[in-house]
């Protein structure tokens, strides 16, 4: 902004100079040349007047022309039997000419030095264009300090965003003297109190939501773990009951790895576990619902060194399973490779890719009995990013989702 301030201040400046100074630098050498025209004309009538007073035609030599002009001058007199006496500079075609009738007979014709004429047009000139280059130099002066002036106000609104990107949704108010700067950082202030009442009422959902969801849960396991240490539970109930114990522990896990993610933080990157055992029960948690759809989860062999993943991988293949089993088509296979420090892990089905990637999109307004809530595969490619990791959609024809993460061991 500051760089085309300046070029489109220069820009007017230099168009009003030339539209004022080239018609002034015209017009002052007309008027040298018609000063100088005027000026051989009064000459050449002098000469003659003088020729006139002397009476006598015959006695005009060069010797009495030469006492009447002066450097770059030349004075040719033509008697009326055609005797021409001339003195004084060498005719070039850019001289300038005057020419008187003698009253005793003949003529006079006087010539101005065009190199004299143009030294004076230059002379007249000069003052125009240094006029022209003084008021250039005075405009360039001018457009860098207003173009600074204009600019600065949105420089600084420019530190109010980038204050605003990190974070800090109360920047600090500064002078802005231009009236559309600031309105936009009264804009921008809105816009960053509105987001931030957002957020504090998103915070707030999440932790009441996290406190509410806690309490009846705690007692539900409680309860479960009364129940199986019953001694009229039957060992088969008995490890039911243990099942659904380590499944709500994992709906808890769940819960404060989303309020974790909901607070910006990172949920259990710092927790590793063994890929390969968390894949295998990944499988046989869902292997009952599969069953009922009749239809298989297959997890493939998986290789040598496969090593440790985030064990908050475990939650973004429970949703690719879920999605699987919702919304897919035939078997799910379960794949995994290690690649340096990533391991990659394939979920897919044998039904039809969908088009384009529009399914990792929240779609919460398109909410049915069918689709769920349209937030599970958004909210795996946040938590995914947050451990460091991509969600991919596959290109092959059927679907196949790509979790990439960063493995040890």
């Amino acid at each position: 902004m500051h760089r085309r301030l300046i070029v489109a201040f220069l820009t007017l400046a230099v168009a009003i100079i030339a539209l004022y100074g080239v018609p002034r630098v015209l017009m002052v050498a007309d008027l040298v040349h018609a000063s100088e025209q005027q000026y051989a004309k009064r000459m050449a009538s002098m000469v003659g007047t003088v020729i006139d007073a002397g009476g006598d035609a015959a006695a005009v030599d060069e010797k009495l022309l030469a006492r009447m002009i002066i450097y770059g001058e030349r004075v040719a007199y033509t008697a009326p039997d055609g005797t021409t006496v001339t003195t004084g500079a060498d005719a070039e075609p850019d001289d300038i000419t005057g020419t008187s009738v003698v009253r005793g007979g003949g003529t006079v014709t006087f010539t101005r030095s065009g190199e004299i004429v143009n030294e004076r047009v230059s002379k007249a000139v000069t003052p125009v264009i240094m006029i022209g280059v003084g008021l250039l130099i005075v405009a360039t002066v001018a457009a860098i300090q207003l173009a600074r002036s204009l600019s600065r106000p949105f420089l600084r609104l420019l530190d109010t965003v980038r204050e605003i990107g990190r974070g800090n949704l109360r920047p600090p108010k500064q002078s802005l003297g231009v009236p559309e700067a600031r309105a936009i950082d009264a804009a921008l202030r809105e816009s960053a109190q509105a987001l931030e009442d957002r957020l504090r009422r998103e915070h707030e959902f999440a932790s009441n939501a996290s406190h509410q969801l806690r309490t009846p849960i705690t007692a539900l396991r409680l309860e479960l773990e009364d129940l199986s240490l019953w001694p009229e539970t039957p060992p088969v109930v008995r490890d039911q009951l243990d099942h659904a114990v380590r499944e709500i522990d994992r709906l808890s896990d769940a819960i404060a790895q989303l309020l974790a993610l909901a607070r910006g933080d990172t949920p259990g990157a710092t927790t590793f576990e063994p890929l390969a055992e968390s894949l295998h029960e990944s499988a046989a948690r869902w292997q009952a619902q599969a069953d009922a759809a009749g239809r298989a989860i297959r997890v493939a062999r998986m290789p040598d060194g496969l090593g440790e993943a985030p064990a908050a991988a475990s939650q973004i293949i429970d949703v690719l399973l879920h999605n699987a089993l919702r919304h897919g088509r035939g078997d799910i296979t379960i794949d995994a490779e290690r690649r340096a420090e990533y391991v990659t892990v394939q979920v897919g089905d044998e039904g039809r890719r969908p088009r384009g990637n529009s399914i990792f999109q929240r779609r919460a307004h398109r909410r049915s009995d069918s689709a769920g809530e349209g937030i599970g595969l958004a909210l795996s490619v946040e938590l995914a990013e947050s451990l460091g990791g991509h969600l991919l959609l596959d290109g092959s024809s059927t679907t196949t989702f790509s979790l990439m993460l960063p493995a040890r061991g």
